[in-house]
């Protein structure tokens, strides 16, 4: 029997310069992909315990967070895999500490996003209810 396999994913957006940050993943069979900061939950822990964890393995530390929106629960047809998508809003944009699984980062404009995007992630930017949801918070992103 195939185990549920629960993942979380940090879309971080700093507020000086208004954009956001990916990962360009080097060590996996998503290899040479731009992604999210994030992974998979241990066993125990929360979406956000594991998120927590994977963005200090990631960028080498947890930048302090202004607020952190829920964007999405994505569910495989099976319900066997799950992935969280957090908004993770920040003042200012850092320098990462990259771990062996990333060679690189970039901060991105919205909607300026690099290629090739990780398959999920590109679903995730395309999906209009959540181009929607990010497009109001950024409307509203001084007031947060």
């Amino acid at each position: 029997m195939k185990e549920n396999i629960t993942c979380s994913g940090a879309l971080f957006f700093a507020k000086d310069t208004k954009r956001f940050l990916l990962l360009h993943r080097t060590n996996t069979k998503r290899s040479q992909l731009w992604g999210l900061v994030g992974g998979k939950n241990q066993d125990g822990e929360t979406a956000w315990e594991g998120l927590k964890r994977e963005i200090e393995e990631e960028i080498g530390f947890l930048p302090s967070i202004n607020k952190t929106i829920p964007l999405e629960t994505f569910t495989s047809n099976d319900e066997k895999f799950l992935f969280h998508t957090y908004f993770c809003v920040i003042d200012k944009e850092f320098i990462p500490i990259l771990n062996h699984e990333h060679d690189g980062y970039a901060w991105i404009s919205y909607n300026q996003w690099p290629k090739p995007l990780h398959n999920g992630l590109q679903n995730t930017l395309r999906n209009s209810e959540i181009k929607r949801k990010i497009e109001t918070v950024l409307d509203i992103i001084d007031y947060i």
